[in-house]
């Protein structure tokens, strides 16, 4: 998958993405993320909810930005999170925020996904904020589903509406963006019949769950 644009934009954009997830910008940023990433605290919270039972199991979140779902997940007792991504400044967050909270569960590498060989299976796999990039997405799929043994969780956002529309005009200059209808969604699955597949619509996004047969 071609990463130069988006793992520059990121690397830039690591620390304003990370503020979504707090208050610290105030109460205008605070009030802006209500309205349109309510679908992001949906899907952080289904996602924690999904990986279930956590103690002594093992994770990989694919695409793990500034860690928060990494972090929350060893917080709560996975034996092992490895959260990778191609962009340094997401990274440098995500080791700091498991450093200060002094989690030696959690590992944060710079890897391509599709290109790098795992060796093995997590028991859940994320997939959060990572397919709205991904210019090969049925290879994500295929991978992410062969390297999960219990279950995976995806994002996908939806094609169409106001939402979709501010998005696209406002990454036109900075990445690729890649949004999806249910039935393009579903169609990725398709073939995959080690899984059984449950969708939500979000709002802003898709959100499947992958459970491994």
């Amino acid at each position: 998958m071609p990463q130069s644009r988006v793992s520059q934009f990121f690397d830039g954009y690591a620390r304003d993405f990370d503020a979504i997830y707090s208050n610290k910008n105030g109460w205008f940023h605070s009030t802006i993320n209500k309205l349109f990433r309510r679908s992001m605290a949906r899907r952080y919270r289904k996602t924690l909810e999904g990986c279930s039972p956590i103690a002594g199991r093992s994770v990989l979140d694919i695409g793990c930005g500034p860690g928060h779902y990494s972090v929350a997940l060893a917080r709560r007792g996975a034996s092992e999170v490895l959260g990778i991504d191609f962009a340094d400044g997401m990274l440098q967050i995500a080791h700091e925020r498991a450093v200060s909270e002094g989690l030696t569960t959690c590992r944060f590498e710079k890897r391509d996904f599709l290109n790098f060989d795992f060796g093995r299976k997590f028991d859940y796999s994320i997939v959060m904020g990572f397919m709205d990039y991904a210019s090969q997405p049925a290879e994500v799929v295929k991978k992410t589903l062969s390297l999960t043994a219990v279950r995976a969780f995806f994002s996908f956002p939806v094609a169409g509406g106001f939402l979709a529309w501010q998005r696209n005009l406002r990454y036109k200059s900075r990445c690729e963006l890649y949004t999806y209808t249910e039935g393009q969604v579903r169609q990725l699955f398709a073939n995959h019949h080690q899984a059984q597949i449950s969708l939500e619509n979000l709002g802003r996004d898709l959100f499947v769950t992958a459970e491994m047969k």
